[in-house]
């Protein structure tokens, strides 16, 4: 007779349970604060509507036989699995409301996957400004995580009338090319499924790939008719040049370079071509049944399980009311399996809170801020003031900084709960080397060769946002997430107005002068802040990655982690780990 057991079982089968039920009257006092989540949730869906809705209508492209980029992830992902990103992403302000790709995370057969397609709807998918660096984004998440890229590409080329914020630069158009072919090199696999006409900078994106599928009236080429034709510039167009170009457009009009007759028939580009579109989506369905993956059994320490407490709740949980302190714990209780955590150091470092969870049955890491007063606290204040929950001091950076080196010794996955107003200032913030903590907490994570991801649940303020994982921890964070809730800035809007107009208000008072003139232009800035720091405002720039509903943020780390437990690039068997031995002592 065999017996079987999940790894590490005296640690990880059964851990210390979290949270509570919320009582009733906590539920009535709270539905004023879940009215506040869904003005700001409506105010998001209709951003991602306006998007949806980019270029042509959806019934254009229906009419003419075609599918647009949103009908084919709906038929290329498994149902349920999709996690969209960077969907309202939107840096330059682009006339078309968008950056003409759509992209995320979802399931394709059963496996993981990064998935990106030009949206065909607009400008039949055009590079248009901050088109690239979305691109970069999508590559980058798929170097972090390890788990294949698919393309579906449907790109006409330069917009090129705005060919100066698209073309050159270091990360502009050029660069996904090169990212494409470093991806090869790490053996992350690129598949590529192709439509439609790609000319030019289009060609090259249907040929960077690692495996090429085409629908039968696709065509990638290093120019399309109106470049072949006009190939000969003087500096300006004549009607002599005028009638040569239409001569060579009306010659390449019938046979279009770079069709399936010459990069199947005769280059052998084209691994595969399809009569339907579905076809071909059908096709990448069969690589990714091919593709690199350990089964969930190797690495799950538990039977995967749901919360034991309602996702629902986190609306009533979380304060909309930004100065309003909660029980971060509860929130926490809501998004791990059985509502279970293993904390590390809870008496030290009280301002965050860090440990291990399950999800799906995998083990992975939480860091995140506590709210509230701390009496007493920090000691080298020596009681001048107490303190402040998301603030970060000597202890908690310190923490932090042991728990992310431990956790890249045992190949932890980290999941960072931001809600933080800033580390701690003053001449006792300085003397206590909270300076060289904080850079030495962004060192710790650098030196892991961790996957992390990031959710700013309310605030991601100052320093503190760089160095709890924010977007900018390019070599570890897979992506960023906010909420109706989230604000990002480098200090609150009255602050900054204080900063930037004390000495000048001053000035006016000793001078007799009225007051009335700074103030307002101080009440103007902390108007400015506050437009410029909201959620929907923190997604179009790319502060986050997304803006997420409270309840779906589990469907988000779900994700996260089972990508990165797919093919991970390194291994620490778990009856090895340290960490939870630390935990228990």
């Amino acid at each position: 007779m065999s017996r079987k057991q999940t790894p590490l079982r005296p640690y990880f089968e059964k851990m210390p349970e979290i949270g509570k039920p919320l009582r009733e009257g906590e539920v009535r006092r709270s539905q004023a604060n879940v009215e506040l989540i869904r003005e700001q949730e409506e105010i998001i869906a209709r951003e991602l509507e306006r998007v949806k809705n980019a270029g042509i209508p959806a019934e254009k492209v229906h009419s003419r036989g075609g599918m647009t980029i949103y009908d084919r992830l709906d038929y290329l992902v498994d149902e349920g699995t999709w996690c969209p990103l960077h969907s309202l992403y939107n840096p330059a302000n682009n006339e078309e409301g968008c950056t003409g790709v759509v992209n995320g995370i979802g399931k394709i057969e059963g496996k993981w996957a990064v998935i990106i397609g030009f949206d065909n709807k607009v400008m039949a998918g055009a590079w248009i400004a901050g088109q690239s660096e979305n691109i970069l984004m999508v590559t980058d998440m798929a170097k972090r995580l390890n788990v294949p890229l698919v393309w579906l590409t449907n790109c006409s080329g330069v917009k090129l009338m705005e060919q100066e914020t698209v073309y050159a630069g270091r990360r502009s158009s050029g660069a996904p090319f090169y990212r494409h072919a470093d991806l090869n090199h790490l053996g992350i696999p690129i598949l590529n499924g192709i439509y439609g006409t790609n000319p030019a900078g289009g060609g090259y994106q249907g040929i960077s790939p690692t495996i090429l599928l085409a629908h039968d009236g696709a065509n990638i080429a290093v120019g399309g008719a109106g470049i072949v034709g006009g190939m000969n510039p003087k500096g300006y167009i004549d009607e002599e040049a005028a009638r040569a170009l239409i001569e060579g457009t009306r010659n390449f009009k019938g046979k279009v370079p770079g069709r399936v007759e010459t990069h199947f028939d005769q280059t052998a580009y084209f691994r595969e071509v399809h009569d339907t579109e579905q076809g071909v989506l059908d096709g990448i369905k069969d690589y990714m049944r091919k593709m690199p993956a350990y089964d969930p059994t190797v690495f799950r320490v538990a039977e995967p399980a749901a919360p034991k407490l309602p996702v629902e709740d986190l609306n009533l949980i979380l304060p909309a009311n930004q100065k309003r302190p909660y029980d971060a714990i509860q929130i926490l209780a809501r998004l791990t399996d059985n509502s279970e955590f293993m904390e590390y150091r809870p008496d030290y470092g009280r301002e965050v809170f860090t440990g291990i969870a399950k999800i799906d049955g995998f083990p992975v890491a939480f860091i995140g801020n506590r709210q509230g007063i701390f009496p007493g606290y920090p000691d080298y204040a020596e009681g001048a003031y107490p303190g402040v929950g998301g603030k970060h001091y000597r202890e908690g950076l310190i923490k932090q900084g042991e728990f992310v080196t431990l956790c890249g010794r045992d190949n932890l996955p980290i999941i960072w709960l931001q809600d933080t107003t800033g580390i701690d200032v003053g001449d006792l913030a300085e003397e206590a080397e909270l300076l060289a903590l904080g850079q030495s907490l962004v060192y710790s994570i650098e030196q892991t060769d961790l996957s992390m991801m990031c959710v700013v649940l309310r605030k991601g303020t100052a320093a503190a946002h760089y160095i709890m994982c924010g977007p900018q921890a390019n070599n570890n964070n897979a992506f960023t997430l906010g909420t109706p809730l989230t604000e990002i800035y480098v200090m609150h809007g009255e602050t900054a107005a204080a900063a930037s107009y004390a000495r000048r208000l001053v000035k006016e008072e000793d001078a007799g002068n009225d007051l009335a003139p700074t103030l307002e232009k101080m009440n103007r800035m902390i108007q400015d802040y506050q437009e410029k720091s909201r959620p929907a405002y923190c997604a179009i720039s790319g502060f986050v990655d997304e803006i997420v509903s409270l309840p779906e943020l589990r469907r988000y780390i779900q994700a996260f982690t089972g990508a990165n437990y797919q093919n991970p690039k390194s291994i620490t068997p778990i009856h090895q780990m340290l960490l939870p031995r630390i935990i228990r002592g």
